[in-house]
């Protein structure tokens, strides 16, 4: 099973939506492995988005999500990082069709509710940077049975 890291930014804590979105992967069929409320630090916020350093939504975006708590989880199941991507939906919200988080949670170009991981690299990195590995904890989920076809090598 692959993992991968999920925030919710500032406006979907203030707006009380972080019931609502984890509730969205739950029903999916993902477990939650790891789960805490952070306040990033500039620094960490600098760091965590130093590929957009230079672009002209860096300063406005390390603003934002460094403005209040945010919420961060690690979300296992098949295929993760990219069921969560799609599950998020596009970058802006005005632009992402509804049934995805931020299609039917988020209007603003800017305010977009949440961050996942983009690539498996990415989200070992991530997830190491949000979590010690004692935060993360594995435990069977009996729901699994029903979610995969577990009858092969490999879950269906």
């Amino acid at each position: 099973m692959e993992r991968t890291l999920v925030f919710l930014k500032p406006d979907a804590v203030r707006r009380g939506l972080v019931g609502e979105v984890l509730g969205r992967f739950e029903r999916k069929g993902f477990c939650v492995v790891g789960l805490k409320m952070v306040q990033l630090t500039e620094a960490f916020a600098r760091e965590h988005y130093a590929a957009h350093r230079g672009k002209d939504f860096y300063e406005p975006l390390v603003r934002y999500v460094t403005s209040g708590p945010t919420v961060a989880a690690v979300l296992e199941g098949k295929n993760a990082v990219s069921v969560v991507r799609r599950m998020l939906g596009e970058a802006f919200g005005s632009q992402s069709p509804p049934g995805t988080i931020r299609g039917d949670l988020a209007l603003s170009n800017r305010f977009n509710l949440v961050h996942g991981s983009d690539s498996a690299e990415a989200a070992e990195r991530e997830i190491e940077a949000f979590f010690r590995p004692d935060e993360l904890v594995s435990y069977p989920q009996e729901a699994t049975r029903w979610i995969y076809d577990q009858s092969g090598p490999e879950p269906v």
